[in-house]
Protein backbone atom coordinates (compact mmCIF):
# COMPACT_ATOMS: atom_id res chain seq x y z
CA UNK A 1 0.00 0.00 0.00
CA UNK A 2 1.73 3.28 -0.78
CA UNK A 3 1.87 5.94 2.33
CA UNK A 4 -0.93 7.51 3.84
CA UNK A 5 -0.59 9.87 6.36
CA UNK A 6 -3.39 10.88 9.32
CA UNK A 7 -3.58 13.42 11.43
CA UNK A 8 -3.47 12.10 15.48
CA UNK A 9 -6.96 10.82 16.54
CA UNK A 10 -8.99 13.38 18.99
CA UNK A 11 -8.48 12.29 22.22
CA UNK A 12 -5.09 10.19 21.24
CA UNK A 13 -2.54 13.67 20.39
CA UNK A 14 0.68 13.77 21.83
CA UNK A 15 0.82 16.72 24.13
CA UNK A 16 4.96 16.96 23.14
CA UNK A 17 4.02 17.26 19.77
CA UNK A 18 1.00 17.98 18.48
CA UNK A 19 1.42 18.81 15.00
CA UNK A 20 2.96 15.91 14.16
CA UNK A 21 1.27 13.35 11.86
CA UNK A 22 0.57 9.51 11.92
CA UNK A 23 1.87 7.14 8.99
CA UNK A 24 -0.35 4.48 8.46
CA UNK A 25 1.19 0.63 8.78
CA UNK A 26 -2.51 -0.52 7.57
CA UNK A 27 -5.59 0.06 5.83
CA UNK A 28 -8.27 1.70 7.77
CA UNK A 29 -12.09 1.19 6.73
CA UNK A 30 -13.40 4.07 4.63
CA UNK A 31 -10.28 4.82 2.96
CA UNK A 32 -10.08 4.74 -0.89
CA UNK A 33 -6.91 2.36 -0.66
CA UNK A 34 -8.83 0.20 1.60
CA UNK A 35 -10.32 -1.65 -0.63
CA UNK A 36 -7.60 -2.18 -2.97
CA UNK A 37 -5.37 -3.58 0.15
CA UNK A 38 -7.93 -5.52 1.18
CA UNK A 39 -7.50 -7.23 -2.66
CA UNK A 40 -4.17 -7.35 -2.88
CA UNK A 41 -4.07 -9.16 0.74
CA UNK A 42 -6.95 -11.96 0.08
CA UNK A 43 -5.53 -12.92 -3.61
CA UNK A 44 -1.95 -13.27 -2.44
CA UNK A 45 -3.15 -15.54 0.35
CA UNK A 46 -5.14 -17.85 -2.21
CA UNK A 47 -2.70 -17.76 -5.05
CA UNK A 48 -0.06 -18.66 -2.45
CA UNK A 49 -2.81 -21.73 -1.30
CA UNK A 50 -3.25 -22.88 -5.10
CA UNK A 51 -5.92 -20.80 -6.35
CA UNK A 52 -5.81 -18.82 -9.53
CA UNK A 53 -7.11 -16.21 -10.19
CA UNK A 54 -9.95 -16.11 -13.94
CA UNK A 55 -8.98 -14.23 -16.44
CA UNK A 56 -12.99 -13.16 -17.16
CA UNK A 57 -13.75 -12.07 -13.95
CA UNK A 58 -11.31 -11.05 -11.37
CA UNK A 59 -13.76 -11.79 -8.24
CA UNK A 60 -13.47 -15.19 -9.01
CA UNK A 61 -10.59 -17.66 -7.94
CA UNK A 62 -10.41 -21.12 -9.14
CA UNK A 63 -8.45 -24.48 -7.83
CA UNK A 64 -7.50 -27.33 -9.65
CA UNK A 65 -5.74 -30.04 -8.42
CA UNK A 66 -6.22 -33.92 -10.27
CA UNK A 67 -9.94 -34.83 -9.10
CA UNK A 68 -10.25 -31.66 -6.86
CA UNK A 69 -11.97 -28.33 -7.83
CA UNK A 70 -13.04 -25.39 -5.31
CA UNK A 71 -14.38 -21.91 -6.72
CA UNK A 72 -13.93 -19.21 -4.05
CA UNK A 73 -15.99 -15.52 -5.23
CA UNK A 74 -15.14 -12.51 -3.13
CA UNK A 75 -17.99 -9.65 -3.20
CA UNK A 76 -16.07 -7.04 -0.96
CA UNK A 77 -16.08 -9.07 2.53
CA UNK A 78 -18.86 -11.41 1.30
CA UNK A 79 -17.59 -14.91 -0.31
CA UNK A 80 -18.84 -17.95 -1.76
CA UNK A 81 -16.64 -20.95 -1.32
CA UNK A 82 -17.39 -24.48 -2.94
CA UNK A 83 -15.72 -27.49 -4.36
CA UNK A 84 -15.69 -31.04 -5.35
CA UNK A 85 -13.54 -31.81 -1.75
CA UNK A 86 -15.24 -30.98 1.75
CA UNK A 87 -11.72 -32.67 3.02
CA UNK A 88 -10.15 -29.64 0.94
CA UNK A 89 -12.67 -27.38 2.06
CA UNK A 90 -12.28 -27.60 5.15
CA UNK A 91 -8.78 -27.59 5.23
CA UNK A 92 -8.81 -24.52 3.16
CA UNK A 93 -11.29 -22.65 5.52
CA UNK A 94 -8.76 -23.47 8.81
CA UNK A 95 -6.41 -21.62 6.57
CA UNK A 96 -8.31 -18.64 5.76
CA UNK A 97 -9.69 -18.54 9.09
CA UNK A 98 -5.96 -18.37 10.82
CA UNK A 99 -5.05 -15.61 8.58
CA UNK A 100 -8.38 -13.44 8.75
CA UNK A 101 -11.37 -12.82 10.83
CA UNK A 102 -14.06 -15.44 9.24
CA UNK A 103 -17.77 -16.57 10.47
CA UNK A 104 -18.92 -19.48 8.71
CA UNK A 105 -22.14 -19.38 7.75
CA UNK A 106 -22.52 -22.97 6.75
CA UNK A 107 -24.73 -24.24 3.50
CA UNK A 108 -25.38 -21.07 1.35
CA UNK A 109 -28.79 -19.70 1.72
CA UNK A 110 -28.77 -16.16 1.45
CA UNK A 111 -26.23 -14.04 -0.71
CA UNK A 112 -26.56 -10.35 -0.94
CA UNK A 113 -30.28 -10.28 -0.49
CA UNK A 114 -30.88 -13.12 -3.13
CA UNK A 115 -32.14 -16.32 -1.19
CA UNK A 116 -31.05 -19.32 -3.05
CA UNK A 117 -33.69 -22.24 -2.67
CA UNK A 118 -32.16 -25.59 -3.58
CA UNK A 119 -34.04 -29.08 -4.93
CA UNK A 120 -33.70 -31.93 -6.94
CA UNK A 121 -34.26 -29.72 -10.30
CA UNK A 122 -32.27 -27.21 -9.66
CA UNK A 123 -32.17 -24.11 -7.54
CA UNK A 124 -34.36 -20.90 -6.97
CA UNK A 125 -32.74 -17.65 -7.21
CA UNK A 126 -36.05 -15.43 -5.16
CA UNK A 127 -35.85 -11.87 -3.75
CA UNK A 128 -39.48 -12.26 -1.74
CA UNK A 129 -38.34 -11.30 1.42
CA UNK A 130 -36.63 -7.91 -0.23
CA UNK A 131 -39.86 -7.15 -2.62
CA UNK A 132 -42.31 -7.66 0.71
CA UNK A 133 -39.38 -4.65 2.54
CA UNK A 134 -40.02 -2.76 -0.73
CA UNK A 135 -43.64 -2.61 -0.52
CA UNK A 136 -43.56 -2.10 3.37
CA UNK A 137 -41.66 1.38 2.98
CA UNK A 138 -44.03 2.86 0.40
CA UNK A 139 -47.09 1.51 2.42
CA UNK A 140 -47.94 -0.67 -0.72
CA UNK A 141 -48.28 -4.09 1.21
CA UNK A 142 -52.42 -4.32 1.17
CA UNK A 143 -52.46 -2.69 -2.76
CA UNK A 144 -54.43 -4.08 -4.94
CA UNK A 145 -51.83 -6.44 -7.62
CA UNK A 146 -52.21 -5.99 -11.01
CA UNK A 147 -51.05 -8.54 -13.99
CA UNK A 148 -48.66 -6.34 -16.00
CA UNK A 149 -45.68 -4.08 -14.84
CA UNK A 150 -47.14 -0.85 -16.81
CA UNK A 151 -46.71 0.29 -20.34
CA UNK A 152 -43.75 1.76 -21.14
CA UNK A 153 -44.88 4.02 -23.92
CA UNK A 154 -46.78 5.99 -21.79
CA UNK A 155 -44.16 7.36 -19.93
CA UNK A 156 -41.93 10.58 -21.66
CA UNK A 157 -41.05 14.15 -20.49
CA UNK A 158 -42.97 16.65 -18.86
CA UNK A 159 -46.47 16.23 -19.79
CA UNK A 160 -48.05 18.82 -17.57
CA UNK A 161 -48.73 16.68 -14.40
CA UNK A 162 -46.86 18.28 -11.64
CA UNK A 163 -43.94 17.35 -9.70
CA UNK A 164 -43.66 14.02 -8.04
CA UNK A 165 -41.11 13.44 -4.38
CA UNK A 166 -37.64 13.54 -6.24
CA UNK A 167 -36.52 11.82 -3.09
CA UNK A 168 -38.44 9.21 -2.64
CA UNK A 169 -38.59 8.29 -6.45
CA UNK A 170 -35.05 8.26 -6.64
CA UNK A 171 -35.16 5.62 -3.97
CA UNK A 172 -37.89 3.58 -5.26
CA UNK A 173 -35.87 3.17 -8.82
CA UNK A 174 -32.75 2.21 -7.27
CA UNK A 175 -33.95 -0.53 -5.37
CA UNK A 176 -36.07 -1.92 -8.04
CA UNK A 177 -33.12 -1.32 -10.07
CA UNK A 178 -31.36 -3.96 -7.82
CA UNK A 179 -34.59 -6.42 -7.98
CA UNK A 180 -34.05 -7.09 -11.33
CA UNK A 181 -31.11 -9.35 -10.51
CA UNK A 182 -33.69 -12.16 -10.61
CA UNK A 183 -36.61 -10.50 -12.15
CA UNK A 184 -35.83 -9.70 -15.66
CA UNK A 185 -39.76 -9.35 -16.28
CA UNK A 186 -39.49 -5.90 -14.89
CA UNK A 187 -36.02 -4.96 -16.30
CA UNK A 188 -37.17 -2.93 -19.13
CA UNK A 189 -39.88 -0.91 -17.11
CA UNK A 190 -37.35 -0.55 -14.28
CA UNK A 191 -34.35 1.30 -17.11
CA UNK A 192 -37.13 3.32 -18.60
CA UNK A 193 -38.50 5.02 -15.25
CA UNK A 194 -34.74 5.55 -14.25
CA UNK A 195 -34.65 7.74 -17.15
CA UNK A 196 -36.52 10.55 -15.71
CA UNK A 197 -34.65 10.78 -12.19
CA UNK A 198 -34.33 14.44 -12.80
CA UNK A 199 -37.38 15.67 -15.00
CA UNK A 200 -40.31 13.43 -12.89
CA UNK A 201 -43.67 14.13 -13.02
CA UNK A 202 -46.77 12.29 -11.48
CA UNK A 203 -47.40 10.11 -14.32
CA UNK A 204 -43.58 8.55 -13.25
CA UNK A 205 -44.68 8.41 -9.69
CA UNK A 206 -47.47 6.26 -11.18
CA UNK A 207 -45.43 4.40 -13.15
CA UNK A 208 -43.48 3.19 -10.15
CA UNK A 209 -46.96 2.42 -8.36
CA UNK A 210 -47.83 0.21 -11.15
CA UNK A 211 -44.44 -2.19 -11.20
CA UNK A 212 -44.37 -1.84 -7.25
CA UNK A 213 -48.73 -3.25 -7.48
CA UNK A 214 -47.20 -6.05 -10.35
CA UNK A 215 -44.71 -6.94 -7.29
CA UNK A 216 -47.36 -7.25 -4.88
CA UNK A 217 -49.01 -10.27 -7.05
CA UNK A 218 -45.67 -11.81 -7.66
CA UNK A 219 -44.09 -11.61 -4.69
CA UNK A 220 -42.92 -15.80 -4.86
CA UNK A 221 -41.43 -15.50 -8.24
CA UNK A 222 -37.99 -16.61 -8.68
CA UNK A 223 -35.13 -17.61 -11.22
CA UNK A 224 -34.93 -20.85 -11.69
CA UNK A 225 -31.36 -22.60 -12.89
CA UNK A 226 -32.26 -26.19 -14.09
CA UNK A 227 -29.82 -29.19 -13.70
CA UNK A 228 -28.03 -30.90 -16.48
CA UNK A 229 -28.71 -28.41 -18.79
CA UNK A 230 -27.13 -28.04 -21.62
CA UNK A 231 -23.67 -25.72 -21.86
CA UNK A 232 -25.10 -23.91 -25.34
CA UNK A 233 -24.79 -20.31 -25.21
CA UNK A 234 -27.91 -18.83 -26.99
CA UNK A 235 -28.56 -14.90 -27.12
CA UNK A 236 -31.18 -13.14 -28.24
CA UNK A 237 -31.43 -9.13 -28.96
CA UNK A 238 -33.58 -6.73 -30.60
CA UNK A 239 -33.79 -2.67 -30.39
CA UNK A 240 -36.04 0.25 -30.89
CA UNK A 241 -34.97 2.50 -33.15
CA UNK A 242 -35.23 6.06 -32.24
CA UNK A 243 -38.78 7.50 -30.71
CA UNK A 244 -40.44 10.75 -30.71
CA UNK A 245 -39.92 11.04 -26.45
CA UNK A 246 -36.45 9.68 -26.62
CA UNK A 247 -34.90 12.42 -28.71
CA UNK A 248 -33.99 9.83 -31.56
CA UNK A 249 -31.71 7.47 -28.96
CA UNK A 250 -33.04 3.92 -29.63
CA UNK A 251 -33.50 1.65 -27.00
CA UNK A 252 -31.60 -1.89 -27.10
CA UNK A 253 -31.65 -5.25 -25.03
CA UNK A 254 -30.77 -9.04 -25.09
CA UNK A 255 -30.97 -12.03 -22.99
CA UNK A 256 -28.52 -15.33 -22.96
CA UNK A 257 -29.38 -18.64 -22.16
CA UNK A 258 -27.09 -21.14 -20.82
CA UNK A 259 -29.02 -24.19 -22.05
CA UNK A 260 -32.23 -23.47 -20.60
CA UNK A 261 -31.31 -20.97 -17.64
CA UNK A 262 -31.31 -17.48 -18.36
CA UNK A 263 -28.36 -16.21 -16.95
CA UNK A 264 -27.59 -12.71 -18.31
CA UNK A 265 -30.05 -9.95 -19.39
CA UNK A 266 -30.16 -6.34 -19.84
CA UNK A 267 -32.43 -3.51 -21.45
CA UNK A 268 -30.45 0.29 -21.64
CA UNK A 269 -30.98 3.51 -24.18
CA UNK A 270 -27.89 4.22 -25.96
CA UNK A 271 -26.28 7.56 -25.60
CA UNK A 272 -25.95 8.28 -29.86
CA UNK A 273 -28.42 9.40 -32.05
CA UNK A 274 -28.01 6.40 -34.71
CA UNK A 275 -28.63 7.20 -38.74
CA UNK A 276 -30.88 3.67 -39.91
CA UNK A 277 -32.26 1.30 -38.46
CA UNK A 278 -29.60 -1.15 -39.92
CA UNK A 279 -26.90 0.89 -37.68
CA UNK A 280 -29.23 0.49 -34.79
CA UNK A 281 -29.57 -3.08 -34.78
CA UNK A 282 -25.62 -3.73 -35.85
CA UNK A 283 -24.69 -1.82 -32.54
CA UNK A 284 -27.30 -3.84 -30.31
CA UNK A 285 -25.74 -6.80 -31.87
CA UNK A 286 -22.38 -5.94 -31.25
CA UNK A 287 -23.21 -5.27 -27.48
CA UNK A 288 -24.73 -8.88 -26.86
CA UNK A 289 -21.90 -10.31 -28.97
CA UNK A 290 -19.31 -8.45 -26.65
CA UNK A 291 -21.67 -9.99 -23.52
CA UNK A 292 -21.79 -13.53 -24.97
CA UNK A 293 -17.36 -13.49 -25.87
CA UNK A 294 -17.47 -12.42 -21.72
CA UNK A 295 -19.76 -15.54 -21.00
CA UNK A 296 -17.73 -17.93 -22.71
CA UNK A 297 -14.39 -16.56 -21.51
CA UNK A 298 -16.15 -17.25 -17.82
CA UNK A 299 -16.78 -21.26 -18.48
CA UNK A 300 -13.67 -21.62 -20.01
CA UNK A 301 -12.31 -20.33 -16.76
CA UNK A 302 -14.70 -22.72 -15.01
CA UNK A 303 -13.47 -25.34 -17.07
CA UNK A 304 -16.76 -25.91 -18.52
CA UNK A 305 -16.63 -25.70 -22.75
CA UNK A 306 -19.51 -24.71 -24.49
CA UNK A 307 -20.57 -27.13 -27.19
CA UNK A 308 -21.88 -24.49 -29.46
CA UNK A 309 -22.55 -20.74 -29.56
CA UNK A 310 -25.94 -19.13 -31.45
CA UNK A 311 -26.58 -15.71 -31.53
Amino acid sequence: MEQVYMRQPPGFCDPLRPKHVCRLKKAIYGLKQAPRAWYMALSSFLISFGFRKSRADYSLFIYQYGDIMAYFMVYLDDIILTGSSPAFLGQFVKSLAALFSLKDLGPLRHFLGVELVPTPAGIFLSQAQYITNILTEFHMQDAKSISTPGSATELHGDDGSGLADNTLYRRAVGLLQYLSITRPDVSFIVNRLSQFLNALTLLHWQGVKCVLRYLKGTVCHALFLRRGSSLNLTAFSDVSWGGIHDGGRMTKGYVVYLGSNIISWRSVRQKAVVRSSTEAEYRALANVATEVVWLRNLLLDLGDYCTGLIL
